[in-house]
């Protein structure tokens, strides 16, 4: 019997551990918007064999998924009140490749290491506009790389430009917790080992601009105060179903 209460014992205290996870997918209401050709007008002879096409809205022909979009546990001012989170100082790289960054959404913990590298036979640029780290502006020639250390977390997922082929973007998000996932090509996305408590999530799409009011989650209307909902987090899969995003909530390419 004592081995049996043992037992039990740890695994209620590994449950409450592990927590919740979050689970959502993100849909395009409307129909598939084409993807928007881009202007290669720099180092054509390479870039411009590579049908570069605009990724500020990526919507999946066959289910309406709509990818790279961010959901993270909001800690700012009314937010969740988080336990510290220790650093796990990961290395995230992002690749100049193919006259493109990849991946277009970059997330990242502090105390992690952004690996900028570039597998390009012609030199890139990344000027990475942080508001708490310091900024910078580096120079990536072809198959070189360089390290930036991410010391302080950031208020909004930060832009990533190349100077030298300016359709190229994308977005470093630097949390000071883990809870933060970002939207896979068929839309879906997971955030695993949450807190069991009401927590308050953030959603950030790049072709919204920052802005989803009025969303459908679940077959049913739903106001987003900016950009934010709120969760009743229980142990197991806390599944939102599908949220449904219309078009006059973002910008078409």
């Amino acid at each position: 019997m004592r081995r049996f209460l043992l037992s039990t014992a740890c695994l209620f205290a590994a449950a409450n551990v592990y927590g919740g996870d979050l689970k959502m997918q993100f849909v395009f209401d409307g129909d598939v918007p084409a993807p928007a050709p881009i202007d290669v007008n720099r180092d054509t002879a390479f870039c411009g064999k590579h049908d570069l096409t605009d990724e500020s809205l990526v919507v999946n022909p066959k289910n309406k998924g709509i990818k790279n979009v961010v959901v993270y546990v909001y800690t700012g001012r009314g937010g969740s009140d988080l336990p510290d989170s220790p650093e796990k100082n990961d290395t995230h790289e992002l690749a100049n490749e193919d006259c493109r960054f990849e991946p277009r959404v970059v997330l990242t913990q502090v105390g992690d290491t952004l690996k900028v590298t570039n597998p390009d036979p012609v030199g890139h640029n990344a000027n990475l506009n942080f508001l708490k780290n310091d900024a910078k502006n580096l120079m990536i020639p072809a198959s070189q790389e360089k390290d930036v250390e991410l010391e302080e977390s950031e208020p909004a997922p930060i832009p990533v430009e190349c100077n030298i082929h300016p359709w190229m973007r994308a977005y470093v998000v630097v949390l000071d917790h883990p809870y933060a996932a970002v939207s896979d090509e068929d839309g879906n996305l997971t955030i695993k080992g949450l807190p069991n408590e009401e927590l308050t999530f953030r959603v950030w799409m790049e072709a919204a601009d920052g802005a989803l009011s009025e969303v459908e989650v679940d077959g049913k209307t739903q106001e987003w105060k900016r950009n934010r909902f709120e969760v009743d987090i229980k142990d197991g899969v806390n599944d939102l179903g599908v949220v449904k995003i219309k078009p006059d909530q973002v910008k078409l390419p």
